[in-house]
C-alpha cells in the first residue's frame, strides 16, 4: 500500500526501482551498486575532516554527527546555517568529493529528470541509535533549480518527507542501504526528516546508518 493522506503512518511497500514522491520527487530502490566503495570514501574524508556534533544558533548540540566534503560544507554554529569553504575545525578546505560520489549523484538526478547535475557539496551524516533529525527544508543553497539527492548506506532509516509547510503531516518510507531520494522542482523545498534510528547491525556499517546529501551550494 502506498502512503496517501489517509495512511501517511504506513510505510510505502515498494520493491526495486522508481517510487514517486511527488512531481518532482521518488525514491530509487536499490539504486546503489557499490555500497563497500562508498564506505571507504567515507572513512577517506572523515580522517581529514571528523565528524562532529554541530550546535544550532539556538544553542542545541544536533544528535547527528555530521563531515563534509566538496567545494563548500554546510556548518552550524552559533553564527547561523550557512556554507563555508573551509572546516571550521581546522582551518582547512573540505576534502574533495570523490569521484564515486559526483558520480552516483549525476546519475541518480538524471533517473529522475534531472540531467547534468553537478553538485558542489556533500554533507554526510552519521546515525547511531536514538538519533534522528528533525523536519526541516534545505533552504542554505543559492540556487533551488538543482535538485537534492539524498544516498542511504548502512542500517535502514524512516524517511519523513512532509509538504512546503512545516505542519504539514509527513509520509513515513522506510530506507534500506543503497536507497536514494531525490527531490527537486516544485518538490525542492519540502520539509523532511528521518525519525529515531532504531538500534541494530548492519554488515557493512555495524550500529550506524550513514547518509551522503549532495547539493549545489555555490
Amino acid at each position: 500500500m502506498k502512503p496517501s493522506a489517509s495512511t501517511g503512518d504506513l510505510f510505502a511497500d515498494v520493491q526495486g526501482g522508481v517510487e514517486p514522491l511527488a512531481e518532482g520527487a521518488a525514491i530509487l530502490r536499490g539504486f546503489v551498486a557499490d555500497e563497500a566503495t562508498l564506505l571507504e570514501e567515507i572513512q577517506r574524508v572523515a580522517a581529514a575532516a571528523p565528524f562532529r556534533q554541530m550546535v544550532t544558533p539556538g544553542g542545541y548540540r544536533m544528535s547527528v554527527s555530521m563531515t563534509n566534503c566538496g567545494a563548500a560544507g554546510w556548518v552550524s554554529d552559533p553564527r547561523g546555517y550557512r556554507y563555508d569553504a573551509a572546516d571550521p575545525g581546522t582551518g582547512m578546505a573540505w576534502p574533495a568529493m570523490p569521484e564515486s560520489f559526483r558520480r552516483l549523484a549525476n546519475d541518480a538526478a538524471g533517473a529522475t529528470g534531472f540531467a547534468e547535475y553537478v553538485p558542489d557539496a556533500c554533507l554526510i551524516n552519521r546515525y547511531e541509535a536514538g538519533t534522528k533529525l528533525s523536519l526541516h527544508q534545505d533552504k542554505d543553497e543559492r540556487d533551488f533549480t538543482a535538485p537534492i539527492v539524498s544516498v542511504s548506506l548502512g542500517l535502514p532509516a524512516v524517511f519523513l518527507f512532509g509538504g512546503l509547510r512545516r505542519r504539514d503531516r509527513p509520509r513515513r518510507y522506510r530506507l534500506e542501504s543503497g536507497d536514494v531520494v531525490v527531490w527537486g522542482g516544485p518538490a525542492r523545498l519540502t520539509y523532511h526528516g528521518v525519525a529515531p534510528l532504531p538500534e541494530g547491525e548492519h554488515p557493512l556499517t555495524g550500529p550506524y546508518r550513514f547518509n551522503l546529501t549532495f547539493r549545489k551550494a555555490l
